[in-house]
Parts: C-alpha cells; sequence; structure tokens
C-alpha cells in the first residue's frame, strides 16, 4: 500500500516499461496468433527455432517493447484529455505514438448517417422526446477488417436498441495513419435487431465476432407488457413497428459479421447470430488459432465460464458448449482451482433458431415451456441475481442448454458464480488463456458453492489459464486450471489518499490496475495489455501494458506501465491488438461515454465533450511473430 507520505509513482512522467524475450516459431496448430492478424502476408514458421539460416546457428532474434509511460491525469486539464504514451521502442527502435481519433458520437462523413444514431427495424432514424435525434455516446468494440486492397472497421454500440456502423478506411501507406472514407449504418432487423453490443472479437476468418450483453431474464420480462415497465429493457421496444414483437429470446447471442467488398463497389454485410453457441450476458467471445474452439465470457454477478467447440473449423453454426467447473485448489489471495469442463450437449443454429422464433405451426418457445419452478424435485440455483428452485421439462433439455445456458449451467453442476466476468485474450507462445474479472466478490467470496476465495477484490483482478489438448472433448486449447495473475489494491482508512490530493476519490491504488475490463495480448513481446472499466477506483480509467516477465506476486504494481487515460466520466472499451495491418500495428481503442459515468457536473453547459471517440493508439510498426 502507499502510505500517505509517500508520492505515488503515477505522479512521475517518463515512466517506462521493457520487455525482451526470444521470439520462437510458432507450432502449426498456432500459426495463427491470438489477435487475428486478418489476412497478413502468409509467413511459414521457421521448423527449426533459432536459426537465422546461416549454419543452423541456434541463437534466437531478441524482441523488445518499452512504453513511454503517461501519468494518472492530476489536474483539471489533465483530467479532461486522453493522455496516451508518446513514444514505443521496438526491437531497439523508437517510434512516435499517441490516440487518434476515426470518429466522435455524432459525427458524420460524406453527409451519410450520424455515428452513433438508433435506428429502428425499418431502418428509420429514432427520435426522443425533445424531437431531437438519438445519438448515443455508448460507443463500444471497433475492428479492423482489411478485404482485397480495402480496409474497414464494424463499430458496435452498446445501446437498446443495439447499433452497428461499418467505416472504410484510408490507411497512408508512408506512416500508417487512418481516416475514415465512407461510413454506413449496419442493418439488424434481419437478425431481430441487436442488443447491448458490448466487446467483440475477430474471427482467425476475418469476420468480426459480436456480443449481446445482459440478456433480458426471459422469466420476468416475458411480453412487451412487462418490458414497457422495466427502465433497462423499455428502450428496445422503440425497434418495433408493433412492441408485441417484443420476445427476450431474440437477444443475448453472439452474432458474426461478415464484410463483403468486391472492386469499388459498397460493401455488403451479412449477419448470423449464432444460437448453437448459447444465451449469456456476453461480453465477448473469443476463438481460438484452431478456428473451432471458442472462449465465451459472461458479465454479471453469479455468471458462469463458456467454451464451444464447433463441428466445423471457420463455421459457428453447430457445435457442443461446455461450462467450467471450478475445483479449487486454493481460497488464498486471488485464489486458484482445476477447472473440470460440463457438457451441456450439442446443437445447430437451425434447431435453436426454430424454438426462438417457432415454425411449423408452433409458438416460440417461453421460460415456462421450460422450466417448472418450485416443483418437486427442483435444484436451488442462484444465477445472475436469480435464486432459484428450477427442474428442466422433459424432452427440453436441448433448448434449455441454448435459450437458458447460465441456468441449465448451474443446474448441471457447473460454477455459476464468478463476478464482472470481462474480457479473455491469448498467448499462442506461452499457451495461455488471460480472463478479466472486474470484481472478485459475491459468489466468488461467499462460503456457499464451488468458489470460496478468502478475502476478494473490489479492484478486481487478471486470472491466468494454462490451455492444454484434450483428446476427449476434441480440442487443442481446452483451459486445464485457473490462476490469479494480478490483483488491484485496495485502499483502506489507513492507505487513502490525503483530501488534498488529486486522487483523493481514488478506492484502489493509482499504480495499479482497478476494475480490469477488456485484454489483448502483443504476442511476441510478453506483453499483456489491459483495459480498466472503473467508477471509485480510478476518477480516469487507464490502459495498461504488462510486462509478464517482470510480474510480482508480492507487488501488485510490478511490470505496469500507464499507457492511456481517459477524460473524466468514461470507460475505456475494448483496446485489441492487430500486429501487421499492411506492415503497421494498432492498439483500437473506444473512449465510451465521457463525463457520463460520473463527473458530469463537470461538463458546461452545451458543452460537446461528453461525445464518445473511436480511435486508435499507434501506429505502431509492423509486429507479428517471424522467423528471422
Amino acid at each position: 500500500m502507499i502510505p500517505f507520505s509517500k508520492t505515488p509513482l503515477a505522479l512521475k512522467l517518463g515512466l517506462k516499461i521493457s520487455v525482451a524475450v526470444a521470439a520462437f516459431a510458432l507450432l502449426p496448430a498456432c500459426s495463427d496468433d491470438d489477435n487475428n492478424r486478418n489476412n497478413p502476408p502468409v509467413v511459414t514458421p521457421n521448423p527449426n527455432p533459432g536459426d537465422d539460416g546461416d549454419d543452423g546457428g541456434d541463437e534466437t532474434p531478441v524482441r523488445s517493447l518499452s512504453f513511454t509511460g503517461v501519468p494518472a491525469p492530476a489536474t483539471d486539464s489533465e483530467k479532461r484529455q486522453i493522455l496516451a504514451s508518446p513514444k514505443v521502442e521496438v526491437d531497439g527502435e523508437e517510434y512516435d505514438l499517441g490516440f487518434h481519433t476515426l470518429l466522435r458520437s455524432g459525427d458524420s462523413v460524406n453527409g451519410n448517417v450520424v455515428f452513433g444514431q438508433l435506428v429502428d427495424a425499418a431502418g428509420q432514424p429514432l427520435y426522443g422526446e425533445d424531437g431531437m435525434l438519438k445519438v448515443t455516446d455508448a460507443n463500444e468494440h471497433t475492428s479492423l477488417l482489411p478485404i482485397g486492397e480495402r480496409l474497414f472497421s464494424v463499430s458496435q454500440m452498446e445501446t437498446r436498441p443495439g447499433a452497428m456502423f461499418l467505416m472504410e478506411l484510408d490507411q497512408n501507406p508512408e506512416n500508417g495513419e487512418l481516416s475514415t472514407k465512407d461510413l454506413w449504418q449496419i442493418d439488424q432487423s434481419g437478425v431481430d435487431g441487436g442488443w447491448v453490443h458490448c466487446a467483440a472479437s475477430v474471427t482467425p476468418w476475418n469476420a468480426h465476432l459480436a456480443s449481446e450483453e445482459y440478456e433480458p431474464d426471459a422469466r420476468s420480462l416475458p411480453t412487451y407488457i412487462e418490458a414497457a415497465e422495466n427502465s433497462y429493457a423499455a428502450g428496445m421496444l422503440d425497434y418495433y413497428a408493433d412492441p408485441a414483437e417484443w420476445n427476450p429470446y431474440y437477444y443475448g447471442w453472439n452474432i458474426e459479421i461478415n464484410v463483403t467488398a468486391k472492386g469499388d463497389a459498397e460493401p455488403i454485410t451479412e449477419l448470423s447470430k449464432h444460437y448453437a453457441m448459447g444465451r449469456i450476458a456476453f461480453e465477448l467471445s473469443y476463438v481460438m488459432p484452431d478456428s473451432k474452439t471458442v472462449y465465451m465470457t459472461d458479465d454479471g454477478t453469479n455468471v458462469g465460464l463458456y467454451m464451444f467447440i464447433a463441428d466445423t473449423a471457420g463455421d459457428l453454426t453447430a457445435g457442443t458448449v461446455y461450462a467450467a467447473k471450478w475445483n479449487q485448489t486454493s481460497g488464498e489471495g486471488l485464489g486458484s482451482a482445476d477447472l473440470e469442463w460440463i457438457s451441456l450437449g450439442h446443437a445447430s443454429n437451425d434447431e435453436i433458431d426454430a424454438a426462438v422464433h417457432g415454425g411449423d405451426g408452433q409458438p416460440a418457445v417461453t421460460f415456462d415451456d421450460i422450466f417448472d419452478v418450485d416443483a418437486e424435485g427442483c435444484v436451488e440455483t442462484a444465477t445472475n441475481g436469480n435464486t432459484e428452485c428450477l427442474s428442466v421439462k422433459p424432452g427440453m433439455e436441448k433448448i434449455a442448454s441454448r435459450l437458458e445456458t447460465r441456468r441449465y449451467a448451474a443446474l448441471m453442476g457447473a460454477s455459476t458464480e464468478f463476478r464482472k466476468e470481462e474480457g479473455v485474450t491469448f498467448d499462442p507462445t506461452g499457451n495461455k488463456l488471460y480472463v478479466a474479472m472486474s470484481s472478485v466478490g459475491a459468489g466468488m467470496t461467499d462460503d456457499v458453492g464451488h468458489i470460496q476465495i478468502a478475502a476478494g477484490n473490489s479492484c478486481g483482478a487478471v486470472y491466468a489459464l494454462d490451455v492444454a489438448a484434450d483428446s476427449e472433448i476434441g480440442s487443442d486449447y481446452v483451459a486445464t486450471n485457473m490462476n490469479g495473475l494480478i490483483g488491484g489494491i485496495e485502499l483502506t482508512k489507513e492507505t487513502r489518499y490525503p483530501e488534498d490530493s488529486p486522487f483523493a476519490s481514488y478506492s484502489c491504488d493509482a499504480d495499479a490496475i482497478a476494475n480490469p475490463d477488456n485484454v489483448t495480448f502483443i504476442t511476441g513481446y510478453n506483453t499483456l495489455i489491459i483495459g480498466e472499466d472503473t467508477g471509485s477506483g480510478h476518477q480516469n480509467d487507464v490502459i495498461w501494458a504488462l510486462n509478464l516477465d517482470d510480474v510480482d506476486a508480492d507487488d501488485s504494481r510490478a511490470g505496469l506501465t500507464r499507457i492511456q487515460t481517459t477524460p473524466y466520466g468514461s470507460e475505456t472499451t475494448s483496446p485489441y491488438w492487430y500486429p501487421n495491418i499492411n506492415g503497421f500495428g494498432y492498439l483500437m481503442s473506444v473512449i465510451q461515454h465521457p463525463y457520463g459515468e460520473s463527473d458530469d457536473d463537470k461538463l458546461a453547459p452545451g458543452s460537446l465533450e461528453h461525445r464518445a471517440y473511436t480511435g486508435y493508439v499507434g501506429p505502431f510498426p509492423a509486429m507479428d511473430v517471424t522467423d528471422e
């Protein structure tokens, strides 16, 4: 802990972090790295790592990465800005960095749609009671999708109804800087509209894989009448021509967006909701290098961790869902466990689509069609705020496994006690997954169930999971254990910053993580990027670079460099690393709802500084892992 008298590292400028690692050839199964290089030139791995081609030499090239850090914002001016690393040193050479804005909410391109506008099922803009166009500041994940000679980005909004936009970008061939060339609104009417699009990922086959978070509870919101009385769901009713179209099972799915662009023609977007993958509060789903194994994180209180094994590589329309069971090996610190994967069965999109929408003269399935509540022989469950005694009606097991995945997982004996489960990423060299937990508490720290961590951590943590081949499951990427990697440092009455400190409002140490949200990995440089979604933890949210070589179990600040901060009241959403897009690397970064989560009193009347930012940190040199 930092005592009152100690000047925090946050106030020191020019902080740097360095990491030097040997670059090894990846095994064939890992030839596509975790960051989905989106069709860069194919590089054949060297079968002899360390061989530089000269007489069988055995020295491996050494890679190094060093960011010039930024301070925790200390003045009012700094707390209103985006601070980003001005420079980075890669393999001994220095490059200029910075944050670059592609679009802000409310912008338009070529007189087309307004970025952030919400529309109904007919594609018509929605208006508020004041007659103003509904334009959201809830910008979320934005991707980079090279297609032929063109570069696109799908950008999604965390709203009800959900909004998505397609940008076409120009890339300066000399310095790699990106700018927005064109903008389109993506029509989601073919998939019943979108809902609370949170984080996303890019698949190895270059598709944008979107999420729908905080799925509406089908037990408490079965019809539009209940939805209209629910402050969270009511906004979705504006999407429909008739609010009676509401069906809670329309939402809570993964959505795959494929972009096709031929020549100079206007691009085409094709959307599919993957019912086979289950329905939860998706933070995001992450496809592993085999294009079959997918890890799916579930945001909320008393939630689960899931894995999907597709029948066919590159095709998410059919497969088996598994839910993790935490077999605890330690309750100290952040806790640790061996993982057991419980099958929730196999299903296809078509099978579940019929249940969601009805067909062949049958109505759509409801919660009451799936479960008996408080019936003889029911099982007590606690999932995402619902404490219930449930039993699945005969013959409804497959439908339950997909429409009510979390509830069914609990009935099957999986662990549904995780708290605020957020981003996930993969290091193919170390064969490790990293999963962020924004908070370690609630079901993770009580004395009920599988997870019983002694102390918890309100500042959150990142967990590391080893993966290995499992012939029974049929994947080379099955997580076998889960261990706390790094946590925030909770401040107590004795260790809080003094009242005259610029960090007086902090409940977490300024130089450690606070409520980690999304994570991404810089393959070949042993560096984990951690973005925050914090309220009182830090007044200004941070994106960190964590040098994994310097992680110290006794010091949660070790190895961290602050590489970006956001203005008052905003959230860092979905940092995502692209190591090589036409010779340049990019760390995508979105800044959601400035002044919207806190500190709204600091926004001057009439100011437009509440508008969100969609952009990137960079450009970096190309940093994909190849053998030299």
